[in-house]
């Protein structure tokens, strides 16, 4: 687990250099048929970012996909990031099949034409998208073309320790922001020099998974307007979260917040803050139910939906959603295999099924969900949960990548620390993002 969650957080970077890259997107590629064809054979290469024990879970359904078709075989690339992804298909290198961690890409993708148009086999193979949630189809197309399949989700919730809640008297987690804080200050206890000895809840911007696309949903924050601009300085839900988490932070100290947080341990260690019980709540993926069961076992923990804003209460179930997705170079010389690869670990139910439980991510066919043979711990359950709540988002996508998501994030950062006018700095937000959109997609 901890190569592909390190390698995703590393997302966002990734992604925005990619959106200014200028991907040609190869050239030379095969057609797809007019009818679907009756008789496979040949080599396809498939390019992934995961390694080791995951790599391991991945072969093992690409196994099963070539004994269903035994004139094909796979050519697996392993441990190649969106970087290495983007560089291979725009120098034209063999690259069939590309999986990325990083939603973000799409945007750019489908506009460049680095992963070619679906549209034309799903609607020739009857492929069922009703089988996908609107937002995971929101997130593998742009504007109107569907570039990339989905394999698997990550969805993000809170995690909380329930034996110090107990402690404190509380025998359920919070489900507003206010209650967060509340109790994020009743479970607080300092050393005798005044320093911060367990936190409740670490507000911190940047730390581990505290991301503005991950609160997002919390107040109903908008990221992009229906042309593409920035919605970010006219959407009340982002001066909600931003007010609420610096007043937090002021209210714990940001030197002390920062000298508690420079000491807490690597995110994807052993040491995980939340792992060791030196912070109560925590905001995470549902991958970490699987590094408490390899590294914490013996840690009682909760997990339950991220708090809302108060004025956003009704939103509460909900959270954020992002995850793997597949597509094929548009100079692939095997779109027919490419194709049925794709199709196999996007649809199939027991290859759904087998990836999560291996990866321990999310689902993203509503069959492999009430699939009898998924592994569904009650902590995992939650996730599962928030993914088919009508109130789960997604980040939209863009020509940016997530370019755009990086040019709030580095404002934030500065905010909680330095604070300043919000308005004025977000509005400057706006302009830094309409104005890569213009470079990106020109006049």
């Amino acid at each position: 687990m901890k190569h592909r969650h390190l390698v995703a957080a590393a997302a966002i970077t990734a992604a925005a250099a990619l959106a200014l890259s200028g991907c040609s997107g190869g050239s030379g590629g095969a057609n797809f048929s007019d009818s679907t064809p009756k008789d496979l054979s040949g080599t396809v290469s498939f390019w992934h970012f995961f390694s080791d024990r995951e790599a391991k879970v991945i072969q093992s359904v690409v196994d099963d996909f070539e004994k269903k078709y035994p004139k094909i075989k796979v050519d697996v690339h392993s441990g190649q990031d969106d970087e290495k992804l983007q560089k291979a298909i725009a120098t034209g290198s063999k690259v069939d099949v590309g999986l990325s961690y990083s939603t973000d890409i799409v945007g750019n993708f489908c506009s460049n034409g680095a992963f070619r148009s679906l549209n034309k086999v799903i609607e020739r193979d009857g492929v069922d998208l009703s089988q996908f949630s609107d937002t995971v189809k929101s997130y593998t197309e742009y504007k109107g073309t569907r570039c990339a399949m989905p394999m698997l989700a990550d969805v993000y919730g809170l995690y909380y320790n329930k034996d110090l809640l107990q402690a404190a008297g509380y025998t359920a987690p919070p489900k507003t922001l206010t209650e967060l804080e509340t109790m994020a200050e009743k479970l607080t206890t300092l050393n005798p020099d005044g320093s911060i000895k367990t936190l409740g809840f670490n507000p911190t911007m940047g730390w581990y998974e505290n991301s503005a696309a991950h609160y997002g949903p919390a107040a109903d924050a908008q990221w992009l307007k229906p042309d593409g601009t920035s919605a970010v300085g006219s959407s009340e839900g982002w001066k909600q979260l931003m007010t609420w988490q610096k007043g937090f932070v002021d209210k714990i100290g940001w030197d002390k917040l920062n000298a508690f947080t420079s000491g807490l341990g690597q995110e994807f260690s052993a040491d995980n803050a939340f792992q060791t019980g030196q912070v109560a709540m925590n905001l995470d993926g549902e991958y970490r139910t699987a590094f408490i069961d390899d590294q914490a076992k013996g840690l009682n923990y909760g997990t339950a939906p991220f708090p809302t804003t108060d004025e956003h209460s009704d939103l509460y179930g909900g959270g954020y959603i992002t995850g793997n997705i597949m597509g094929i170079s548009k100079g692939s010389k095997q779109p027919e295999l490419a194709w049925a690869l794709l199709k196999y670990l996007s649809t199939d139910t027991d290859a759904v099924v087998k990836l999560a439980n291996g990866l321990k991510n999310v689902p993203t066919t509503k069959d492999a969900l009430n699939s009898p043979k998924l592994e569904v711990s009650e902590q995992f359950k939650t996730f599962l949960d928030i993914a088919a709540d009508k109130n789960v988002q997604t980040t939209p996508p863009s020509p940016l990548g997530a370019g755009y998501q990086q040019t709030f994030e580095d404002y934030w950062n500065k905010y909680q620390s330095q604070g300043g006018d919000l308005d004025a700095g977000l509005k400057a937000v706006d302009k830094q993002i309409d104005d890569a959109l213009s470079l990106s997609t020109g006049p």
